[in-house]
């Protein structure tokens, strides 16, 4: 590798610039329609330009994968303004309405962002699990002559204090991790105030720990040449001695104080005073300043020395806010520059009056600068977002058992998958936080291995030990079992559901875990939903109908959560068909990648595809025979569909999602003996039918009066004296809504308190969720005739 230094610093320098004037436009040029600081975090972008510069403009290649720092946006904005990548009208919008990004966004930048980052440590860590789907994907023979690429994550160290880290890299030991960099950006000074003393020792050695190659950058070019004058030892010595906010502080005010200090403490001592004084203030300042990750030399020899497939874990010393008036100071997180400050550095790096925002202001030899840009490697395959055909889905054949819980029909549907050969099943990765066989991943399992780049053979079968798992593990492999940790699980989901993106074969994730523990890697998830990953995630158990569990292992809220997140599609089924019929449109969903535009007949953005999470339970019910009609079909991916169709004079409807169902049918046998035409509405996705609901809400706002979602079309023949009484094990407020869609008063029934221990009819009863809270509703809140017997929901938590 040749490393052209002149070109690296005049980017360098660009960049600096670039990213700084954006930040300061953004502030105090472009006008101000709600006077709030728009921010930018000038200091933390100098920070890393050095290294930044160093990593794309000499050490990658077109396969390589970044996550760039969130606060080093600005620098990689102006990164691809220089190559032509990123127009001026955007950067000048940076931080408002269609401009670049706070912080780099797959799904909002127009630019080359390989993963989205400002969750702070998860943007980390998805580079390891990038890397092991990489190794997973390069295994298999329809991924031939895959390029194997590095996953790089440049690191602020303020982010090492996020547990998911350390999460990850035990992950990444057990998996035998190779083809990663964390580069830390060690600048010592984070929000608040300066990083303790000595954090660099503790950070090797968990690196180290973990089988990582650590390499420490401390000093620049300047350093280490200064280090070999006579005395250079004794200022080596005094710098490694200083401490952290000593040093900020000295570099803050400049050259003179520097001098002062230094001959106080190491002047009179011959060799270092003479050392010191034959630089000017400047000079002195500059040397002082160039530490390791503020030297682009010094980087980019260092990525050019590692040439083993190791992880690697680079420690780059750097200076907050190194090169503008504002370096080392305690406040330049949040700092920006004043107009002042401005005015005087724009001086200092030449870029004149009106050329702001030119991208070769200053460059001499623009000729020859452009001739460098033009053979980057990393530029210089073009486009880096890549794309898969689309596989096709086989049928899904409904699960035959007349009793069957949603979990165990997943694993059978799963089953019928592995034993067959389509191109969707040799696509299927699925992952479990250490809940393989307790989620009904088993039978997938034993029949597509586990996954390994080394093959491992099953103990307990060399010894014919009769076992229900059959852990062998083999590169063909299928399976990559995780430790308990759900924010590595929803890490490895987003990094699996972006590899038709950054290798250009598209895998098809299934992960599983506990319902109640969707909400330990709530930001994970939110984080691969972001990026637009196209996972499925399977919540099982769930409820207080995981009875004999009790408290937090009995999922509330996470209906909700399906609901409310963005670029998920939930669904809780309650019998086997529906399942089989939603899976089958999910994996065709998470393909999609279509421009947006609503369904006219449901008002939903199904062409756009997104990730899909199942909500399932481990309670048998009887299944409701076979039922293929088409309406059926749509109505289970709609998100509704009557399974009792009320009547002209219906007085009571019943809406239930997922495990209550035979509660709720059973109840509306019961009420319709006294009442007439009662209905049942079968849910199977309460956020579906919201989401075309608002969508339609909206669409007639904007004066299409024809615009009418699915659960309008399923409300809108009820008289409006009817009543709706809604069911689910979850928090009522996932059902409770349907009234508002068409005028009818509504009694939600749900959990909304901590569980307990007991059997599951004791803890229907308890929060009044079985079939004589039900009609006990229907008694007392609604007109006609009481059913005797029917007790009333006193004492029942509600």
């Amino acid at each position: 590798m040749i490393i052209e230094t002149g070109h690296l610093k005049t980017v360098e320098q660009r960049l600096l610039w670039l990213s700084h004037w954006m930040i300061h436009h953004a502030n105090h040029i472009r006008p101000k329609v709600d006077g709030i600081k728009t921010g930018g975090h000038q200091a933390s972008s100098a920070s890393m330009v050095s290294i930044m510069t160093a990593l794309y403009f000499s050490a990658l290649r077109s396969e390589d994968r970044v996550a760039v720092k969130p606060h080093a946006s600005p620098v990689f904005h102006a990164m691809q303004y220089l190559m032509g990548r990123q127009t001026r009208a955007r950067m000048e919008a940076f931080r408002g309405l269609g401009g670049v990004q706070s912080y780099p966004s797959r799904t909002k930048d127009t630019d080359d962002v390989d993963f989205s980052t400002g969750s702070v440590g998860l943007g980390v860590a998805i580079t390891s699990f990038a890397s092991l789907v990489q190794d997973f994907v390069a295994a298999k023979p329809w991924a031939a002559g895959l390029p194997m690429g590095r996953m790089v994550a440049l690191v602020g160290d303020a982010e090492l204090d996020e547990g998911n880290i350390y999460e990850a890299l035990q992950e990444g030991w057990k998996n035998d991790l190779r083809n990663c960099w964390w580069i830390i950006d060690y600048n010592r000074q984070s929000l608040d105030g300066i990083v303790r003393e000595g954090l660099f020792g503790r950070v090797e050695k968990i690196f180290e720990a973990f089988g990582w190659n650590v390499i420490r950058i401390k000093y620049g070019v300047l350093q280490r040449a200064a280090f070999q004058e006579p005395g250079g030892h004794r200022l080596r010595d005094w710098i490694d001695a200083c401490p952290n906010a000593q040093y900020s502080a000295l570099t803050y005010q400049g050259g003179a104080v520097w001098r002062k200090r230094l001959m106080d403490d190491l002047g009179d001592q011959g060799e270092v005073s003479a050392l010191i004084e034959r630089r000017s203030d400047p000079e002195l300042a500059a040397l002082m300043e160039n530490l390791g990750g503020n030297c682009v030399e010094t980087m980019a020899e260092t990525f050019a020395g590692v040439t083993h497939d190791r992880p690697t874990c680079f420690l780059a010393y750097t200076i907050k806010g190194w090169g503008t008036p504002i370096a080392g100071h305690k406040d330049n997180h949040g700092g920006l520059m004043t107009k002042a400050q401005m005015e005087e550095w724009q001086r200092h790096m030449g870029v004149a009056e009106g050329h702001e925002w030119d991208p070769f202001a200053g460059v001499v030899n623009k000729e020859a600068f452009q001739d460098f840009l033009s053979r980057v490697p990393f530029f210089a395959g073009g486009t880096r977002r890549h794309g898969d055909a689309r596989l096709a889905i086989p049928d899904l054949s409904p699960v035959a058992d007349r009793e069957i819980s949603t979990q165990a029909a997943f694993g059978k549907i799963l089953d019928q998958l592995a034993r067959g050969d389509s191109a969707l099943a040799k696509r299927i990765i699925t992952t479990s936080p250490d809940v393989t066989g307790t989620t009904s991943l088993g039978p997938w399992v034993n029949r597509r291995k586990l996954f390994s780049r080394q093959a491992q053979a099953d103990a307990f079968i060399e010894h014919r030990i009769p076992s229900t798992a059959r852990w062998e593990f083999a590169p063909e492999g299928q399976h990559l079992e995780l430790g308990i940790a759900e924010m590595n699980l929803f890490l490895l989901l987003g990094a699996a559901g972006l590899s038709h993106s950054l290798f250009g074969k598209r895998l098809i994730p299934i992960g599983t875990l506990y319902d109640p523990f969707v909400h330990r890697g709530l930001d994970a998830l939110n984080y691969a939903c972001y990026q637009d990953a196209r996972f499925m995630v399977v919540g099982t158990p769930s409820g207080v109908t995981l009875a004999p569990e009790g408290g937090a292992h009995q999922s509330i809220g996470t209906p909700l959560t399906g609901m409310a997140q963005d670029g998920l599609a939930s669904f809780e089924p309650a019998f086997a068909d529906e399942l089989a019929v939603i899976m089958e449109w999910a994996f065709d969903y998470l393909q999609r990648d279509g421009d947006g535009a609503f369904d006219e007949r449901t008002w939903l953005r199904d062409e756009t595809g997104g990730s899909v999470y199942l909500r399932l339970t481990t309670k048998p019910l009887e299944q409701p025979g076979t039922r293929g009609d088409q309406a059926f079909r749509q109505g289970a991916i709609d998100g509704a569909y009557w399974l009792r169709k009320p009547g002209p004079n219906c007085e009571v409807v019943i809406a239930y999602q997922g495990a209550v169902a035979d509660e709720a049918i059973a109840a509306a046998g019961l009420i319709g003996t006294t009442r007439r035409d009662v209905g049942v509405l079968a849910v199977t996705s309460a956020d579906r039918l919201n989401a075309g609901w608002t969508a339609a809400q909206r669409e007639r706002a904007r004066g299409n009066r024809q615009a009418i979602s699915h659960v309008e079309r399923l409300m809108g023949d009820l008289p409006r004296h009817c009543r709706l009484l809604t069911v689910i094990d979850g928090h009522p407020a996932t059902l409770a809504w349907l009234g508002s869609v068409a005028g009818h008063a509504t009694i939600p029934h749900g959990v909304e308190h901590f569980g307990q221990t007991g059997t599951i009819g004791d803890l229907y009863r308890h929060f009044a969720i079985d079939r004589d809270a039900l009609v006990a509703s229907a008694n007392g809140l609604t007109s006609g005739p009481r059913i005797h017997g029917a007790r009333t929901h006193d004492g029942y938590g509600r």
